[in-house]
């Protein structure tokens, strides 16, 4: 096992360790003695990206079953053994990754590696036929409620459809289809397991109040035995053009409160100053109150009664800037298109200003340093540095790079991707309510 400890500049002192065991998992440990607790979290590289077509949610599903028991741990046990020790525990999952991540007490530490541990190394002999339907179950209705049955509940789902085309990795969403959640078999989820819970395709990073020596003795000594697993394939190429080419366009009619324009831009992918140079210019265009957007469609035309712009940020394919406005009264969508597609070719022909620059660097500046300065934000950056870079100390540098963007860039970056010919647009119009639903909700007044 070796480890590199390193102050990055911009990091305001944090450093990391990073270790490997026989076995392929890789640890990467952060001091922090400030307060008396510690964060661990545990990244594996699979995702969505990673599905077939026919079994679309298995990621999404499988993050539920790690909840559900392993040889030791029986049923809810994961989550009453970390409360009951006073600690929190979640888990989510994305394209490109499944997390888990504890915080606790730091006297707690052993038990929350223990847990992880001893899921990954013996949760197939608790998975049956009952705890894949349970969590089948639950999955499902989270669809309902999250995407099916809400406003605009289903508009991430039809983008993200549109911006990355049919066979893409990308086209679905990590929530899967109900179809496919129903197909998934219990050798489906065993298979997938083998594959992809294995400690060579995790990053393990603990942060906070912790002995470095001992806590990596209890790494070594709980996971250590774990077996490595060969069998991964690396996930489809992601790529795509740069710009989509032309307007996509799809009209939503539906039970939603206001109509609403939401689009999707194909941007740069993560981990490059491209994509540094887009967030920055959709915080000035789109990030909050003070934003271009916002002042123009809320503050000035009053069209609008939320206007938003911000970056999804990938590295297995392009990014997306992800446009939200809800408008006014009885205004129509086109006068919304007019107003936005105005901004966007002023600030192209523009750029920032220097007093936007500044305060949109604050803002970012601000965000990430909130994510560093908690144990938890800290430990699940070094894991997705680590995952999705090959390296978890580029975490620690972020904010640097952020500010080192300059204008040029930003604008560079706006004019050649926020463009109508590089745009997936989604438009809802709510559904008008029939004279039955008038004459009843009258009858019940």
């Amino acid at each position: 096992m070796g480890h590199t400890a390193t102050e990055q500049a911009g990091s305001g002192g944090l450093t990391a360790t990073e270790h490997r065991l026989a076995n392929g998992l890789r640890v990467v440990l952060s001091e922090d003695h400030l307060t008396p607790v510690a964060a661990v979290c545990l990244w594996y590289d699979v995702g969505s990206r990673h599905e077939v077509k026919g079994r679309t949610g298995l990621a999404h599903l499988f993050e539920h079953l790690m909840f559900q028991g392993s040889a030791q741990v029986k049923g809810n046990g994961h989550f009453e053994l970390v409360q009951g020790a006073g600690g929190s525990l979640n888990g989510t999952t994305s394209f490109e990754r499944t997390n888990y991540f504890e915080t606790m007490p730091a006297h707690e530490l052993e038990l929350a590696l223990w847990l992880e541990a001893d899921r990954m190394g013996s949760l197939l002999t608790a998975l049956d036929d009952e705890s894949l339907e349970n969590q089948r179950d639950v999955v499902k209705n989270e669809r309902r409620q999250r995407y099916d049955n809400v406003p605009y509940g289903t508009a991430f789902e039809k983008l993200t459809a549109m911006a990355y085309p049919e066979g893409h990795p990308y086209h679905h969403t990590p929530i899967g289809s109900m179809a496919d959640l129903d197909a998934a078999s219990l050798e489906d989820a065993r298979a997938f397991f083998r594959t992809y819970y294995a400690p060579n395709n995790a990053v393990l990073s603990v942060v906070g109040d912790i002995d470095p020596e001992r806590t990596l003795a209890w790494i070594e000594k709980y996971f250590g035995s774990i077996p490595s697993h060969d069998g991964k394939q690396p996930p489809r190429d992601g790529t795509l053009p740069d710009v989509i080419g032309g307007e996509l366009r799809e009209v939503v009619e539906g039970d939603v409160p206001s109509r609403a324009l939401m689009a999707a831009y194909r941007l740069p992918h993560d981990g490059t100053r491209e994509a540094d140079a887009a967030d920055l210019a959709l915080t000035v265009l789109g990030g909050g109150e003070s934003s271009r957007l916002y002042n123009r469609l809320v503050r000035r035309d009053r069209s609008a009664v939320a206007a938003g712009f911000g970056l999804l940020r990938l590295a297995g394919a392009p990014s997306l800037g992800w446009l939200d406005v809800k408008t006014s009264g009885g205004v129509e969508v086109p006068d919304i298109e007019r107003a936005v597609d105005e901004e966007l070719a002023r600030f192209a022909a523009e750029g920032p200003t220097p007093e936007e620059m500044e305060r949109a660097q604050a803002q970012l500046e601000r965000e990430w340093l909130d994510r560093l300065a908690t144990v938890s934000g800290r430990a699940d950056e070094l894991c997705r540095f680590a995952v999705l870079f090959g390296d978890p100390q580029l975490a620690l540098s972020a904010v640097q790079r952020v500010l080192d963007i300059t204008p040029e860039e930003v604008q560079a970056v706006a004019k050649a991707r926020l463009r109508p010919d590089n745009r997936a647009a989604l438009v809802y119009e709510p559904t008008e309510p029939s004279d039955a639903d008038t004459e009843e909700g009258e009858a019940d007044q």
